[in-house]
């Protein structure tokens, strides 16, 4: 046993309620795979923990066809505290088995794991990250063969397996010097580099703006002490952007994050110090990956010189008008073209994209779904990805990754802060531009955390007590439509049901006679239940009364159930 789990069991063997939170229960699959804090125990991150979930993939591979089977597994990782062991030691347990893997050299954003399971044509991927989590947490995410995260059958098969495992300390793992030998473990880099570079030019729509204006554009980059710091600038520079600061501070991969001890960039703190910069360089726009560069938050100069955080949902309402204008004014805007988002997420992109006689598909939180569309769009033919996002800070503009990428959004969203400079705006004004002419829009998610033991048991609870007492109004406005995506019903104000074509999901989602939306939702990977607002006003000012109000209420009506 490593000699940092000793001293983990030593320092909570007198604490009864530490050793029930370590040991009562397993860490489990959700939405994006496992995550949790660092330590001994089964519920925990630790080498014991991360062979238990390889050995139930290995498993599953061993019933796989031999040409299937012997396609192997990609393996990367980020700067987080033992990420690289656990890499290795998965690669190890794999081994065991007779399964190739092929590890990076060094840390890798998420979304090239996603696109080196296509590129190397291996049957899985797994990617060693706690995303924008504290310092305190890791996590390991598991990938299908189309490079979108394991979609439900095969995880929830893969889950079977992990729980057949009696032994944690019983789970073989091979010599890394003989798999080195036996070319069962090959180490990559450079060679998946430059093969995603070269799909990443392909990612900026108008070159001949960025040519123009990409080198008068002022921005500034941080990757928050994580895998951005690898990939994005060179991107970046092969885009043709140039003119553009990073924050030293936080090109460094460390996994303290000393600069920024929550990185995830939809908190405002995490631009402290792009703040700082931005305001010496004069910069037009703050762009932040996080940990692991899947997630994108930005800040936009305002008219006074202060900078002003985007929502996810603003960035990818942005980020999606500007692909659909660029396709149109160029004459390549399919007339099959889908936008695909989660069921949380804005409604403003939908709008947007109607206008443009562009059809908006919603799937389940998660970005597989998203992952899963893109693959039977390729398979049946019918319909041209253009987008797909999810309000937490995720987006994807180009299928050659099947996770969201913040890589791609970097390079786009540098795209169009150029185009409405050019234009003599700002992305805070194209922002107001939008509004002007499609409404105001408001969103806010509300993360009520359960902690401890029983945490799991009051969740469970309080989505009971929502289904047994169905909201009929809310705020004081009549529900005319509630969406259970466990039943898979949704039901109208007269009782009339009709059936939702989505995967089965503990999710509520009501619909109000003033346009607003509310929606309910167990997180798949922590402790929390999100409760998510979304409303339209005809002002800006409007737009925010409504929705503190309805903030308000959440906290009124819902919390105290």
């Amino acid at each position: 046993m490593p000699a940092e789990l000793k001293r983990d069991l030593e320092k909570i063997k007198d604490d009864d309620a530490a050793k029930e939170d370590a040991f009562s229960t397993s860490l489990s699959f959700g939405t994006a795979g496992m995550r949790g804090l660092l330590g001994a125990g089964t519920n925990r991150m630790n080498i014991y923990t991360v062979r238990q979930a390889t050995e139930g993939l290995a498993k599953l591979m061993e019933t796989l066809d031999p040409a299937e089977r012997d396609r192997g597994v990609a393996i990367s990782f980020d700067p987080r505290y033992n990420s690289q062991l656990f890499a290795h030691e998965a690669a190890r347990v794999l081994g065991a088995h007779g399964i190739k893997t092929f590890v990076f050299d060094d840390i890798r954003p998420t979304p090239e794991l996603s696109f080196a399971v296509r590129n190397l044509h291996t049957y899985a991927g797994i990617m060693i990250t706690a995303s924008h989590n504290p310092k305190q947490y890791n996590g390991y995410k598991i990938y299908g063969a189309d490079g979108g995260q394991m979609p439900p059958k095969e995880s929830d098969l893969m889950t079977s397996y992990v729980r057949k495992v009696d032994d944690l300390f019983a789970i073989p793992v091979a010599d890394e010097k003989e798999l080195r030998h036996e070319k069962l473990m090959s180490i990559v880099g450079e060679n998946v580099d430059v093969d995603y570079l070269k799909e990443a030019k392909t990612v900026n729509v108008n070159h001949d703006l960025i040519k123009e204006v990409g080198k008068d554009l002022k921005f500034i980059y941080t990757p928050l002490h994580g895998t951005g710091k690898i990939i994005a600038r060179r991107a970046l520079s092969d885009a043709g952007f140039k003119n553009y600061d990073a924050v030293i501070e936080q090109t460094i991969a460390d996994p303290e994050f000393p600069t920024t001890p929550f990185p995830n960039p939809e908190f405002a703190q995490t631009f402290d110090l792009a703040i700082k910069l931005g305001k010496k360089e004069n910069a037009d726009v703050l762009i932040a990956t996080d940990p692991d560069a899947d997630r994108l938050g930005a800040a936009v100069r305002q008219p006074d010189g202060e900078y002003t955080l985007m929502s996810g949902n603003q960035i990818a309402s942005v980020l999606l008008h500007y692909i659909l204008q660029a396709k149109k004014d160029a004459g390549t805007l399919p007339a099959d073209g889908m936008v695909v988002k989660s069921i949380v997420s804005t409604e403003l992109a939908t709008d947007i994209a109607k206008s443009y006689g562009i059809e908006m598909r919603n799937v389940l939180t998660g970005f597989k779904f998203i992952a899963e569309q893109i693959k039977n769009f390729e398979e049946n033919h019918d319909h041209t990805f253009l987008f797909g996002f999810e309000e937490s800070f995720g987006y994807l503009i180009k299928p050659f990754v099947r996770d969201k990428d913040a890589i791609q959004s970097t390079m786009l969203l540098a795209e169009v802060a150029a185009y409405y400079k050019k234009r003599g705006m700002t992305l805070y004004d194209g922002l107001q531009e939008l509004y002007k002419e499609y409404g105001y829009f408001e969103e806010k998610t509300i993360s009520e955390e359960f902690d401890g033991v029983d945490g799991q048991k009051k969740m469970a609870d309080l989505m009971k007590n929502f289904r047994n007492h169905p909201l009929t109004s809310f705020n004081g406005v009549k529900v005319t439509a509630l969406e259970d995506f466990q039943t898979s019903e949704k039901t109208d104000a007269d009782g009339h049901q009709t059936k939702i074509n989505l995967p089965q999901s503990n999710v509520l989602k009501y619909w109000l006679a003033d346009g607003t939306w509310l929606a309910i939702r167990p997180s798949g990977t922590e402790p929390k239940i999100k409760f998510y607002v979304g409303i339209k006003a005809d002002t800006a000012e409007a737009a925010k009364q409504r929705l503190q109000s309805y903030v308000k209420a959440i906290d009124n009506e819902l919390l105290q159930k």
